[in-house]
């Protein structure tokens, strides 16, 4: 075979890998609604297009969200109306609400775009692996790389959403690499290319300053095995910075603040300046030093204030319990337990080889240094998460994989041997066959080592497993299950709208964040459809253990169940009872005990195995009206004994 056919047959292949991932990112979330961040992605990215306004949702990158929401932007997508007290508090929740299913307009085909956007964004992703990879291992080694990349569930997951994760992965290992390319070969051209995409990165997402670390050490080794001159370096980082500068500015319309002045009244970001000064502590009065100096746009230093002061403490879950610190275990756990037990081999075997292969090498120093920013991007990457309290999910470790993708590539040099190429192929299939396995239920995915997608609530939530996206497939299965009369009561976390599919379900307790009252729902025989991350409590006001202090609570609000009805469905009732008390005690009263018998309830149902799995994030379980009485309103004797009861005749998830 020519060397030209050679060419063109890895052409091929690439493009065949490129495309695959491409449909299945996109495919596979068809009939997948709308996850928790996609609805204040777009709607922050689409506010700042059309109102040149970047108060809302500022946290998470201005070029992911204006490259998401590019489609409803040139599509004239209505936006909600500015005179309404959300908009003059900055609240993206509710607006998110309001342009997805408040316009009159379906949202959902524009949304898709949305993802197909993110999508593209994945494949040239995939490419920069490929062509990194196959120049450290040769053609062959890139297609090994972009084998594993292509079929991986995390990817396939998070590739097709109109989210940052994808977008700042991307940003982190293209100026990464363009950073080594120029330190490898000085010139303008290299110089301007690493500056401008480090600028990007700084617009992507907020994680982009651990880049900086990341160079540093890139410039050490460098100059410790090629004798770089460290003015070099000074002149490089000073261009970076002026290229960041700039390019902050520009994605800000050149202009401090936040607000638009041309634009209704606004009163604040969704949490006012000095609350969040007083949050993040040494930090925040460095971004308040920098905000009165006006040194970067205001929306950008509050989005990095924000980031910081939200990471500091937040709810998480892992291996059946809760905490608001984090766990330093937690993207252990998560790692081995969401990648492909085949990728887990390749990585470890695809670094063994890559530095082992160096280190016999007669100049040790240099044979290493083509790996090094990827040891570093690793070894970095790591050291951070590894300390983060931000514990929510595996999309968290995205950007530190492209180095994972690349070092597997070595596996390439097993190919010659019969062994080692059939050790290979079968690692690309087994890779391969997980993906086809959990098709299109990506998010959900779970190896082996931690029971599979089934048992996946029992380690993770969120968006790990159940980031509000199997509404749509809820609708299917309540269609061809629901008896005639039943009752459906549904506890769904994300930011989808059952009143959009719709479901005719009643609403129990749910991730309120778009300012709607919790309503008083008296509980029956039925379906009950419990999302994983309500089913484990983690946001709940109540989560832990259930102790003796709780159930006294519990008993004593459970006496004014009947007055919660009244106060519900009868306004002269209403009108009386707020003549004694406020309504907003009585509000506060009668959530406490909603989220009390919620928990009580769920309880319970974590002892039973459910009757049916949506989408491995939904459970559904059909309760009598004895369980129900025995869950929810009997005595703590009732409850202990349906628990054990539950737990003997199916066995705990």
């Amino acid at each position: 075979m020519t060397a030209g056919a050679r060419r063109a047959l890895v052409a091929a292949g690439v493009a065949l890998l490129l495309g695959i991932h491409f449909t299945l990112a996109v495919a596979s979330k068809a009939h997948e609604g709308t996850t928790s961040d996609e609805l204040v992605f777009v709607t922050g990215g689409l506010s700042y297009w059309r109102l040149d306004d970047y108060r809302l949702h500022p946290e998470n990158g201005n070029l992911a969200q204006r490259w998401v929401s590019l489609p409803w932007e040139l599509g004239h997508a209505r936006f909600p109306g500015l005179d309404q007290p959300y908009w003059k508090v900055s609240d993206a929740w509710v607006m998110g609400h309001e342009l997805f299913y408040e316009t009159g307009e379906d949202h959902f085909p524009r949304l898709m775009e949305s993802r197909a956007m993110t999508a593209l964004l994945s494949v040239a992703l995939g490419a920069l692996i490929f062509l990194w990879s196959r120049s450290l291992f040769g053609a062959a080694g890139g297609l090994v790389s972009l084998g594993f990349y292509a079929f991986n569930p995390n990817f396939l997951a998070h590739g097709g959403l109109a989210t940052s994760d994808v977008c700042i992965s991307l940003f982190f290992l293209a100026s990464l690499w363009a950073y080594w390319r120029h330190l490898e070969r000085p010139g303008a051209a290299r110089l301007a290319a690493s500056a401008v995409l480090f600028g990007l990165s700084c617009v992507a997402k907020f994680s982009a300053p651990l880049l900086i670390p990341m160079f540093l050490a890139c410039a050490a080794a460098h100059m410790a095995v090629r004798g770089t001159r460290a003015s070099r370096v000074a002149l490089s980082a000073a261009a970076h910075a002026a290229a960041a500068f700039c390019i902050i500015w520009a994605s800000y319309g050149f202009r401090y603040s936040a607000f638009n002045p041309r634009l209704p009244e606004a009163l604040q970001f969704i949490q006012s300046w000095p609350d969040m000064y007083r949050a993040t502590g040494g930090v925040g009065r460095v971004i308040h030093a920098m905000a009165n100096l006006r040194l970067l746009p205001e929306a950008f230093l509050y989005g990095a204030a924000y980031v910081d002061e939200t990471s500091r403490t937040r709810a998480a879950f892992l291996n059946g319990a809760c905490s608001v610190t984090g766990w330093r275990s937690f993207f252990v756990w998560t790692f081995f337990l969401k990648e492909t037990i085949p990728f887990i081999i390749a990585a470890a075997l695809g670094i063994w080889i890559s530095v082992r292969a160096r280190l016999r090498a007669p100049a040790r120093a240099a044979a290493l240094l083509p790996i090094v920013p990827l040891l570093v991007l690793l070894a970095g990457y790591w050291a951070v998460t590894l300390t983060s309290h931000l514990n929510i999910g595996i999309r968290h470790l995205l950007p530190m994989y492209p180095a994972l993708f690349i070092l597997a590539g070595s596996l390439a040099s097993l190919l010659p041997w019969r062994a080692g190429a059939a050790l290979v192929g079968a690692l690309l299939v087994w890779n391969a066959a997980e993906a086809a396995f959990i098709y299109p239920h990506y998010i959900a995915y779970f190896n082996e080592l931690g029971g599979g997608p089934s048992h996946g609530a029992s380690h993770l939530v969120d968006s790990s497993l159940d980031w509000g996206q199997d509404l749509p497939g809820l609708k299917d299965w309540l269609v061809r299950n629901r008896r005639p009369g039943e009752d459906a009561y549904l506890a769904y976390f994300g930011t989808d709208e059952p009143r959009y599919y719709p479901l005719g379900v009643k609403r129990l307790a749910y991730m309120n964040l778009f300012q709607e009252d919790e309503p008083y729902i008296p509980l029956g025989p039925g379906l009950y459809c419990i999302g994983a991350t309500m089913l484990e409590q983690p946001y709940n006001t109540v989560n832990g253990p259930w102790t003796d202090s709780l159930e006294k609570e519990y008993e004593f609000l459970r006496d004014f169940e009947p007055v919660f009805r009244r106060y519900a469905e009868d306004p002269a009732a209403r009108r009386d009872y707020d003549a004694h008390l406020s309504p907003e005690k009585w509000r506060r009263s009668r959530d406490r005990f909603l989220h009390l018998r919620f928990a009580r309830l769920c309880f319970c149902l974590r002892a039973r195995r459910p009757d049916a799995e949506i989408g491995y994030s939904i459970y559904a379980y059909r309760l009598s009206e004895e369980d129900v009485r025995a869950a929810t309103g009997g005595s703590l004797r009732d409850w202990a004994g349906l628990i054990e009861r539950w737990a003997a005749g199916s066995g705990a998830r």
